[in-house]
């Protein structure tokens, strides 16, 4: 095969490169001779020059050829290219006094010259190419005048936002001044640009300064730390933006010079906590992973996380259509090196389960398929039992019966005390995949990790909350005092993958410590702030009363468990007093005959012998079973009729082909 020649842009750029360099390597030489003897070489070491030079030159090039440095952009030249450079003339001059040593070149040569030859090199070389990146930053950047900027901060982040700013024709920023409360910066520049006070002295500075945009580039900035700036910007009246957070600048799904508006994210009550996630990608590389939910709020991202640790397939079972097209759309695109797999399919089906197994034989399984609406489940709890808890069984069984490595149940706080159909279901589920006989005697890692409300996820209040505040209010508060755990989803998703990976955390439950929870009426003020508008003036904020199956606070830990710490700062795990394997057995089964005899107010009493610690809101509302959406009773007996391969569950009754076959509409 031919090979294919660079452009002859190219071709005549690195050709350019080449003559610089040749008429360089002459030129420092000769400048060595004329320092060492002043300026006045002697006719007697004229010789010396003539006779050494050809081997430097060709030594030189080839090195400086070895080294690549005819394929460097002058125009963007750094640090570590003038490393290179002392590098590859270090190289060079070794070469060559050995070489002259071995062809007797040595001979009555002044042995300072070669030290002189190594500096003026290296002085002359890199000057060159400094003074080709100040030409074009002084003169070769053109571009319209941007809004004149403060950058809030001095460090590392806002060093790099500035030089993107300075280098780059597209930004629109025209950066004026930089913002630090550390007064050891005051009065100091950073590539031109001063540091002109700290954030008590923003307002004046932004009307002295004529300032239209504010930028906030401090990436060790704590959640306190950011509301405070974010307060004094808000009071100068101007725009106001932030960075890219650390996980999407390191996930390269945004770069430093891509601002954006802050997000409640940014005003957290607590900092989020950032996991080393080695240990994860030692442990999906490779591997067969399956995600059922595939395209929610959890899911997808757990998607996105996931295949940037190169699994040899990432299947996303789903049963939205639209989402999981988009999903699969999105992390294909991103990386192509792994297969990603959409396969549309319910938990509660048992022929498309028993399809996904056979064909992409998991390793892995993410079990985050689930109803998760609080007041949603307490009107269709007949669903929320059959989808959150018979689906999660199905789920299970075909994780064991096909040998899967490991099974992660992703949980909620609601489970712990719960007094919503939300948190009895999903304690359910807990218990299945930790407590059931055929689970545990199986080869199959059960697990399941436990976490509070997720900012930005379908369920959060946030999105209600902001589609509230963009039609002008009234923003709807349940309580003035609920309060709820909170965490963005990256870090959810980073739990869930780390627990995953962490042994102590083997059939068990996996709990992030979650810090102090969050007041839901601060959340409320703060994403109006954010907006640009006053509290209870621009807005206001209604309190409506809780809603049912909601409790003011939510707990981590319930009162029958205590909780241990982990080789993983921040992460423990759930110990129970004990557990009643017998008593799950027979209470699904009971729970099931319930469904089966279309009696919904006996639902309530059978997920309570489940959930002892149950308190179901009063007055709670079943619907009965005729009335609740469901799957055709054709497909139901198509289930019994056409089974997958029996599962290892202890739940089959005499006769009964699919032990958890949903009972057709009474």
């Amino acid at each position: 095969m031919l090979l294919q020649l660079p452009p002859r842009r190219l071709l005549r750029r690195r050709a350019l490169l080449f003559a610089v360099h040749v008429g360089l390597i002459p030129l420092a030489y000769l400048a060595a001779f004329g320092l060492r003897f002043d300026f006045r070489i002697p006719a007697v070491e004229w010789p010396h020059f003539t006779r050494t030079l050809p081997y430097l030159i060709a030594i030189r090039a080839l090195v400086f050829w070895g080294f690549g440095l005819y394929r460097g952009y002058w125009r963007h030249v750094g640090l570590r290219d003038l490393r290179d450079l002392a590098v590859a003339v270090s190289v060079s001059a070794a070469l060559f006094v050995v070489t002259l040593y071995a062809v007797g070149g040595l001979r009555g040569m002044p042995r300072s010259v070669f030290a002189l030859d190594w500096v003026l090199m290296i002085f002359l070389s890199g000057g060159v190419r400094f003074a080709a990146r100040s030409l074009r930053e002084g003169f070769g950047v053109s571009r319209p005048a941007g809004a004149r900027t403060f950058i809030i901060g001095a460090g590392e982040a806002a060093e790099q936002l500035l030089r993107q700013a300075l280098h780059d024709s597209r930004t629109t920023m025209t950066v004026v001044g930089l913002i630090d409360d550390n007064p050891d910066t005051h009065g100091r520049t950073l590539h031109g640009v001063p540091v002109l006070g700290g954030t008590d002295r923003l307002a004046p500075l932004v009307q002295r300064y004529d300032v239209r945009l504010l930028v906030i580039a401090i990436r060790t900035a704590t959640a306190e730390q950011t509301r405070r700036i974010v307060e004094r910007c808000r009071e100068t009246g101007v725009e106001f933006k932030i960075i890219p957070s650390l996980d999407d600048l390191l996930a390269r799904r945004a770069t430093i010079a891509e601002v954006r508006d802050v997000q409640i994210e940014d005003l957290l009550g607590r900092d989020p906590v950032e996991l080393d996630l080695a240990q994860v990608k030692r442990d999906l590389a490779g591997k067969s992973i399956l995600v059922t939910g595939g395209a929610g709020s959890i899911g997808s991202e757990l998607a996105r996380q996931i295949a940037s640790y190169e699994p040899k397939r990432l299947v996303l079972l789903e049963r939205a259509e639209s989402p999981l097209y988009f999903t699969h759309l999105e992390v294909a695109g991103r990386y192509p090196g792994v297969e990603v797999v959409p396969f549309i399919g319910s938990i509660t089906n048992p022929e498309r389960l028993a399809q996904v197994f056979e064909l992409y034989r998991p390793d892995y399984v993410f079990h985050t398929a689930a109803y998760k609406h609080v007041p949603m489940l307490e009107a269709n709890a007949v669903e929320a039992v059959w989808n959150n808890v018979f689906g999660t069984l199905r789920v299970a069984e075909c994780a064991a019966l096909h040998g899967v490595e490991k099974f992660v149940l992703i949980s909620t706080d609601k489970a712990v005390s719960p007094s919503s159909m939300l948190g009895a279901t999903k304690r359910i589920g807990e218990r299945i995949v930790l407590e059931l006989p055929s689970l545990i005697e199986s080869q199959t890692d059960f697990r399941a990790v436990r976490f509070g409300n997720v900012l930005g996820s379908d369920g959060s209040v946030v999105p209600v909350f902001k589609r509230q505040i963009s039609v002008g209010g009234p923003v709807r508060v349940t309580h003035p005092d609920v309060r709820r755990y909170f965490m963005t989803i990256p870090e959810a998703v980073q739990l869930v993958l780390k627990a995953a990976a962490l042994p102590e955390a083997a059939r068990r439950i996996a709990i992030l410590e979650m810090g102090r929870p969050v007041r839901i009426v601060d959340l409320a003020e703060q994403l109006i702030r954010l907006s640009g508008l006053v509290p209870y003036r621009d807005i206001q904020i209604v309190f409506t009363g809780l809603r049912p199956g909601e409790k003011l606070d939510e707990q981590l830990v319930g009162n029958d468990e205590g909780s241990v710490p982990t080789s993983v700062d921040k992460i423990r795990v759930i110990e129970r007093a004990e557990v009643d394997p017998v008593g799950l057995e027979r209470g699904l089964e009971h729970l099931l005959q319930v469904l089966a005899d279309g009696a919904p107010r006996d639902l309530i009493g059978a997920v309570s012998l489940l959930v002892p610690e149950y308190a179901p809101w009063e007055g709670h509302g079943v619907q009965p079973l005729a009335s609740v959406p469901s799957e055709p009773a054709q497909h139901a007996a198509a289930s019994r009729a056409t089974p997958p391969p029996p599962p290892p569950a202890l739940l089959r009754g005499p006769g009964r082909a699919d032990p958890i076959a949903k009972p057709a509409p009474a």
